[in-house]
């Protein structure tokens, strides 16, 4: 008695490139390199808003505004936000991928999903490097350190 014959695999909604530039590859080397970037920012960012100092007690605008006007929070700010839109927006762009089986739908879903990332991204840098805490500053009401920051 002979194995039952396996049906085929299915094949991939598109055809496997032979020649170029690798994007997947590149894709899957950037979520790892990214990723661990990212447990570093992150952590060094949790580790300093919440353990150094008065901890959790110390946030506040005074806080925030404080580091925003320092270019190295400025520059880790910036690339933590970076780094963790573009890995969640190729993410995003996998699982769309990977489930979306028609082509125009994909095709609108991933770069909707680009669009959007590359939106946050701007708007994001935009708020990082633009931030001015001393808009509508009064000093009979603002903490010391705000006027510390708006005073120089």
């Amino acid at each position: 008695m002979s194995a039952p014959a396996i049906a085929e695999p299915r094949s991939a909604h598109s055809t496997p490139r032979r020649r170029g530039v690798n994007l997947e590859k590149w894709g899957w080397v950037y979520m790892r390199a990214s990723g661990m970037v990212l447990v570093v920012l992150i952590f060094g960012h949790l580790f300093v808003n919440l353990m150094v100092g008065d901890g959790i007690h110390a946030i506040d605008f005074a806080f925030v505004a404080g580091k925003l006007t320092n270019p190295f929070w400025q520059w880790w700010d910036v690339l933590m936000l970076w780094l963790a839109l573009i890995h969640g927006a190729n993410g995003m762009r996998t699982i769309t991928n990977d489930y979306v089986t028609h082509a125009k739908t994909r095709t609108v879903l991933v770069t909707a999903i680009w669009v959007t990332a590359a939106l946050l991204i701007l708007l994001g840098t935009l708020v990082v490097f633009t931030f001015d805490p001393c808009i509508g500053f009064d000093p009979a009401t603002a903490s010391e350190t705000i006027i510390g920051i708006c005073a120089s």
